[in-house]
């Protein structure tokens, strides 16, 4: 059977959709899967994906939400947490942290030309050098050329609406009611945690899977 590469968007808790969507993937042990970080935070059971991950095999991404997890872990700087972060701590265990501080930045698949990444990249620079800050956070580009959320600057192109590639870019974290598609990037956070689905995208023939929420978990 031939390998498929199947990432899978923002996760954020929602283990019964996970779980349902590997189901309907029908994963075999030649396939890789991605997750593109944001496993934890705001759904219901964020420790059950975490064993789902852990017991599947995945490639696993850093998000914005692991990677607060790990710099507060590392500085013990309360400033880094948000709510949902304190709700997160007392449920991550050593084999927990074990996984997040496992997770990768970046992977690349030389095979399909394609990096998988939770937020994205700046479009100035080459992929390879951009730092967790930036790739993990990542929405927008301002007219400096600075990385930006999208709520701090509504006016401001998307960063994939700008990447020119080789290679294509898969990605997630921000969230959208259908996927984003653009010449050189996809991206497949639509929203699961806010009552979207959850959504993998299967290459080399880009075909999309979707799960949808069993309800809102999360108001944004």
């Amino acid at each position: 059977m031939p390998t498929r590469t199947i990432a899978i968007g923002d996760i954020h808790g929602c283990a019964q959709e996970f779980e349902a969507l590997l189901q309907l993937l029908d994963v075999s042990p030649t396939d890789r899967i991605i997750l593109l970080g944001d496993l934890i935070n705001r759904g219901p059971n964020s420790q059950r994906v975490l064993e789902i991950a852990r017991r599947s095999g995945v490639i696993a991404l850093l998000g914005n939400h692991e990677f607060r997890l790990r710099e507060y872990r590392r500085t013990r700087d309360p400033s880094l947490l948000k709510k949902e972060d304190h709700d997160m701590l007392p449920q991550l265990r050593n084999v927990d942290w074990d996984f997040l501080e496992s997770m990768a930045i970046t992977h690349y698949e030389s095979d399909i030309d394609t990096v998988f990444v939770h937020g994205g990249f700046l479009p100035n620079r080459s992929w390879k050098d951009q730092p967790a800050e930036i790739v993990t956070r990542i929405q927008v580009v301002d007219k400096q050329g600075h990385p930006r959320k999208r709520t701090d600057c509504p006016t401001c192109p998307s960063w994939a609406d700008l990447w020119k590639g080789p290679p294509q870019v898969v990605y997630g974290h921000t969230p959208r009611c259908d996927i984003h598609r653009t010449p050189w990037a996809i991206g497949i956070d639509t929203g699961c945690v806010m009552g979207g689905h959850l959504t993998a995208c299967i290459l080399p023939e880009v075909k999309f899977v979707q799960v949808r929420a069993h309800k809102v978990y999360h108001s944004a």
